[in-house]
């Protein structure tokens, strides 16, 4: 039998960079612990056909940290693909990823997959939301792009991650999205930040997935923001043309004394 190689993805999230070098997200200097994860990146650069980044690339919003962001995607050299998160200014966001290895791109096919991209983003606001226009343009590309294997990603988690205070600002209209992946059994995976924390969880055939932050990571099962003790990370996604799939994550030693008694809540 003939043995077809998969897709390698790169799923990226919640880098929190600043347009001030350096600035900190609840302690950490999340421009420090970003390069350190680049440095992993580069290593495995020659294994990663695609870079997928789902949200608060920017901690403040400000154009100077989407330009020093585009100037690191470039350097790596492997196509791009992202989408805003809570944190991020679209309009600067989009003005700026307008060159080089960065795509605007949110729907497209690379490896026997569709792959479809939401912003999940509400201007000044902490939890998500998907309107009514982009649950229409999602029905119509899962309708239009067939039967192939998809993938689709978002900022805020359309599920329960089992912590009672990101729950409370996740995907605040779950079930209008959940009904549309109901109808599409072509769906096998979806891909969320947001909980700074790596997060595995199954709904009839489709498994939701995040991963570490670049940069702070959140405790799990909280009931109020607890920084973890864990490294910053990423996760590697093996896609096959059949639909099969495998994945793992990857964490960087990136040690930052303050890191290990940071707390808020």
């Amino acid at each position: 039998m003939k043995q077809v190689s998969p897709i390698s993805i790169a799923h990226i999230t919640d880098i929190h960079l600043f347009a001030s070098e350096d600035e900190k997200m609840l302690l950490i200097p999340t421009r420090e612990s970003f390069e350190a994860v680049v440095e992993r990146l580069k290593a495995l650069s020659s294994e990663i056909d695609i870079l997928l980044l789902t949200g608060d690339l920017s901690g403040d919003g400000k154009p100077e940290s989407y330009d020093h962001l585009q100037s690191i995607l470039n350097s790596l050299k492997i196509p791009v693909y992202c989408l805003p998160g809570n944190h991020d200014h679209t309009g600067i966001m989009s003005d700026i990823f307008n060159m080089g290895m960065v795509s605007r791109r949110k729907s497209f096919q690379r490896g026997g997959w569709n792959f479809i991209l939401l912003d999940s983003s509400q201007p000044g606001c902490v939890h998500g939301y998907l309107n009514g226009k982009t649950l229409d343009w999602l029905n119509y590309e899962l309708k239009m792009l067939g039967e192939s294997p998809t993938l689709i990603a978002l900022h805020h988690p359309p599920c329960a991650v089992n912590s009672l205070w990101l729950d409370s600002i996740s995907l605040k209209n779950p079930q209008e999205f959940l009904t549309i992946i109901d109808r599409h059994p072509q769906v096998k995976l979806v891909l969320f930040g947001h909980i700074h924390q790596e997060f595995q969880h199954q709904r009839h055939q489709v498994h939701y997935l995040s991963s570490p932050s670049t940069g702070v990571q959140f405790r799990s099962s909280t009931a109020t923001l607890t920084i973890d003790k864990q490294y910053p990370g990423f996760r590697l996604l093996k896609l096959y043309p059949n639909g099969m799939w495998e994945t793992a994550v990857e964490r960087v030693p990136y040690f930052h004394p303050l890191q290990l008694t940071a707390q808020a809540g």
